[in-house]
This record gives structure tokens, sequence and C-alpha cells, in this order.
């Protein structure tokens, strides 16, 4: 007998009247119709035509930071510079158990939404490594209904801190899974560009995926992914390597970037804008015109880049918004980047779940015979309203276990003496 039969679903690429069926959490069939499907479940789910879609991915996160929003103050200027400079006034209040049961609400905000991976940046700048051993424990805790991955961050520079490189060697050992870095907070260009080449044979000793913070500012020159490309190739690091924010590609020249796209394609790295942060962050120098703040999307795609959309930061130092919605990103996304079309909103839809996915190295993950059977049940009828909607998950399913359930969005009208309930989902 199935575990799960999902009947009358719509899947992300425009297949409808599709079953899928799940035995010991993997997806045994997809077809349209019944077919084998037809076999006796323990539980059955009518979609009736709603979008099943894999479960949401956040490839770019600061777990250790999140819900801080206020501690020990609010970032007044808004600008990267002070909330770096906000989270080292409170690196030294914190206490182990208030950043873990931070964590830990905010991985129950993650479920309740449908995402089920995060990859989350962990700071190692703190010899104490008080951050990573609680970030260690919370991925210990969520285990069972979360992917989390940690990345060594060192936030204040790993050659511009004292003991920088023997800190984040201790988090990998510690059990820490991909190398991180900072190019463009080191105090030089050279230094960061040493840092890119240090990091990058220390991942490839070690076996370990990279993922920089890369050029996150409005200066053209900041060229580290040019570095971080070639060392991936140097090294053979190909498809393990993301640079993340990437914005001073929003004020290159196109003659530069012309040749910087192919470099980046060609290593394999892939690249993480975060578009909620980077339009807030970015730009704050400017008066008129004002510069948009994203790395440039769809032109890294046209080049047949993988290009993921990552949540960043949720209520802390940096952005005092957010609530762990991978949609709302991807609706963020769609417009900073003018990526209005109808191929254009699907590719965000991708960047939030099978590209964020590739970034992250999922195994098993999609809606294919032998994938985990880790789905959510969106209140839409496709990938394009289920963005323009920040569709309700109504239900969420990890290895054919479920997990949270949402009931339906509906308003209640009384409009002229008349009843009606109003659909959003009208044209």
């Amino acid at each position: 007998m199935l575990n799960l039969l999902v009947r009358n679903a719509t899947l992300p690429d425009g297949r409808t009247g599709m079953s899928i069926a799940v035995q010991d959490g993997r997806i045994v069939e997809v077809t349209a119709g019944l077919s084998e499907a037809q076999a006796p479940a323990h539980e059955t789910l009518d979609a009736q035509g709603q979008l099943v879609a894999p479960h949401f991915v956040d490839p770019h996160f600061h777990m250790d930071a999140t819900l801080s929003y206020g501690l020990p103050r609010v970032n007044a200027s808004g600008t990267l510079l002070e909330g770096i400079a906000l989270w080292g006034e409170l690196k030294p209040l914190l206490k182990q158990e208030a950043l873990i049961e931070r964590a830990l609400a905010y991985c129950d905000w993650a479920v309740a939404k449908g995402l089920l991976a995060i990859r989350t940046h962990v700071d190692t700048s703190d010899p104490s490594m008080l951050a990573v051993d609680a970030l260690l424990e919370v991925k210990r805790l969520v285990a069972p209904y979360i992917d989390l991955q940690l990345v060594a961050f060192p936030q204040d520079g790993v050659l511009r801190a004292p003991g920088g490189v023997e800190n984040l060697k201790r988090a990998l050992d510690r059990g820490v899974d991909v190398v991180g870095g900072i190019p463009h907070f080191e105090r030089t260009m050279a230094d960061g560009a040493a840092s890119v080449k240090l990091l990058c044979e220390i991942a490839a000793e070690r076996g370990k995926r990279v993922d920089m913070h890369c050029d996150e500012s409005d200066d053209p020159m900041s060229r580290h992914i040019e570095t971080l490309a070639a060392e991936s190739q140097r090294l053979g690091l190909h498809g393990r390597v993301t640079g993340s924010h990437c914005t001073s590609m929003h004020s290159m020249d196109n003659y530069y970037v012309s040749k910087l796209l192919p470099l980046i394609a060609e290593s394999g790295v892939s690249v993480i804008a975060n578009p909620l942060i980077n339009i807030t962050l970015q730009g704050r120098h400017d008066t008129y015109p004002k510069r948009r703040g994203m790395t440039r999307v769809p032109e890294l795609m046209a080049a047949g880049v993988n290009v993921a959309f990552g949540h960043d930061c949720v209520m802390d130092p940096w952005y005092g918004m957010g609530s762990g919605d991978m949609l709302e990103v991807a609706h963020m996304g769609l417009h900073v980047a003018q990526m209005t079309s109808q191929a254009g909103i699907r590719r965000c839809f991708d960047a939030v779940t099978t590209n964020a996915a590739k970034v992250f190295g999922l195994l098993r993950y999609g809606l294919e015979p032998g994938c985990d059977a880790s789905f959510v049940l969106l209140q839409a009828k496709d990938p394009i309203e289920a963005i323009r909607l920040r569709a309700t998950r109504l239900k969420v399913y990890r290895r054919g276990v479920l997990l949270a359930e949402t009931a339906p969005a509906a308003a209640q009208l009384r409009l002229d003496g008349r009843p009606a309930v109003c659909d959003w989902r009208m044209p």
C-alpha cells in the first residue's frame, strides 16, 4: 500500500491532472491519470488542480543573526557597513541559548512557508566559536525537517581579522560544511584576491564547496568574482563554487561584463542574488540617477550561469523585514531585474527552487520518480500565479510526511448586500 497519493495536481512545467505516488518517503510514480497510482494509499490528497512544487530552497541566509532586530540598536542609516558594525556590537552580547532559540523560531517560520533547505552563513571571526557551536546544534535539532547547510563565514575578513584563517579552519573541523569568504571587506583589493585564492585552496584540500560574499559593493572596480571564477578553474572546483551578491556588476561597464560573463559560465560558478537585501543596501550613496542594486540576473542566466535567489536576512542588523517566504524573494527579484515576461517570471520561480537546489547540491530533489517526496501544495494554478499572490502554502510535505498546513486564503465580501467570495485568481 502507498503511503501517500496526490491526485489531480498541476506541476510547475505545466502538466495538469497529474498523480504523484509516494512510498517510504520517495516518489515512486508521476503520471497523468492513475495507472499504478491506483494502488490504495494510507493518505489520498486531491490537489483540485492546484500547483504542487518541490519545496523551496534558500541558498543564502544568516541564521546566527536572524530575529535580532533592535539588538543592541536599530541600523539608523540602513547601510551594509553600519549593519556590519552593529553586528560587531552585538557579538559580545550573544548568548548561545538565545541564538539557538531565535534560529529554531525562524526554522518554524520556514517550514510553514514550505522552505525545507537553507544554506546559512555563520560568523567564524569570534574565537569562542559561540555562533558556530550554536548553529551546529540547530542543524542537529532541525535535521528531521530541514536540510541546514552551514558556511564558515569570516565576517571580519579572513586576512583582516587576527586569527581569521585559524578560526575558519576550526569551524570546518567542527563540522561546518562550506568554505566562505568576504574578499571585498579585506584591507586592500590585493588582500581580497589573496583571500579568494587561499580559501579556494582550503576548500580543494578538504573536498568542500565554496560560497563567498563576492563584491557586495557599488564599486565597479570590485572584481573578485573574476578571481573566484579563475580559482575555480585552476583548482578543478567546477560546479562546487558560488559567488553571492556580486552587486558590483550593476555598476560595471558593459564591455568588461561581456568578458566576465563567459568566464563565470565556463568556470561553473553559480551566482546568488538577494533581491530584498540588495535593493535595500546598495545604492545608498547615490542621489539620482540611483542604481537598482542587484546583480545582472537576466544577463547571467542568458550566459548559461546558474542563478539562484536568497533571502539573506530576516529581522537582523541589516534588514528589519522578512518572514521566511521565498515567494516574496522571487516577487522582489522579478521586479528589480525587470523579468516581467511569462518566461522571466517562471525563471524567478526556478531561482528559489531548482536553481537554488543546484547551488545547495541537494540530492533527490524534484518531482520525478526516485526523488524525495518533499513538496508543497500551493493555492495557485501555476508558478506565475504563485509568485503574484505569494500563494498560501496549503500543505507542506517532507519525505511523504505532512509537516504544515494552512487554510486556503479567502475573503468574504459584503457589497450592496451581495455576499461573495473574493477570488484573487481571476484575471
